[in-house]
């Protein structure tokens, strides 16, 4: 695994379009016009360089889609313990427990939510009326179905059904606002000893 960056990688992680980037141009030509060394070893270098960067690009990626994976997967996991602990909470008839730290837990109202399922029976014929993107415009349908006109003119081509989408309750961690003034103050605190430790030890050197 190469630990340092070879001098032009690291000045072609600093090209900007902001910038003239005149000194990456003088370099590059000075590495291309240095015969002391055999053309090949120049190519090397030029393209080990470039090829550094799009490993650093790929390395990048990967991390971004493993973190979003993560982020999917904690976001989830988070979402089952809130309903989780809700249904204990109820199990056991608790609408509330006061925190130290926290202020409190309670619980949110479970709710329900009603919205239409367009089902396309006519897909042709929707884009022919110009309901369309590379397929049919869903959202243009929708939009369309909540007028008298787009209800008419779609009526033999789509199928409306109702969906009932319900959300359990969830616990909900309700913070102290003066839990984070008190953590601030805790280390100010902290940082003003270390201080007055540090200005002891220097009193006592001059000493």
């Amino acid at each position: 695994m190469k630990l340092v960056n070879y001098q032009l990688q690291t000045q072609i992680e600093y090209l900007s379009e902001n910038k003239i980037n005149s000194h990456f141009k003088d370099y590059l030509k000075s590495v291309l016009q240095d015969t002391t060394k055999p053309y090949y070893q120049r190519a090397d270098y030029i393209g080990l360089s470039l090829n550094e960067i799009k490993s650093k690009i790929d390395t990048l990626s990967s991390d971004i889609s493993e973190l979003q994976a993560l982020k999917k997967k904690l976001s989830n996991a988070l979402e089952i313990a809130k309903v989780q602990v809700a249904e204990i909470f109820l199990a056991n008839g608790i609408d509330r427990i006061d925190g130290n730290i926290i202020s409190s837990l309670t619980l949110t109202n479970p709710t329900t939510k009603t919205k239409d399922e367009i089902i396309i029976k006519n897909e042709d014929a929707l884009i022919n009326l110009g309901y369309v993107k590379f397929s049919v415009d869903l959202e243009a349908v929708e939009k369309a179905l909540k007028t008298k006109e787009g209800k008419k003119e779609l009526k033999k081509f789509v199928e409306v059904t109702p969906i009932t989408i319900s959300s359990p309750a969830k616990i909900k961690v309700n913070i102290k606002r003066t839990s984070v003034n008190n953590t601030q103050t805790v280390e100010t605190d902290e940082i003003l000893v270390i201080e007055q430790e540090i200005e002891n030890e220097d009193e006592k050197l001059v000493a």
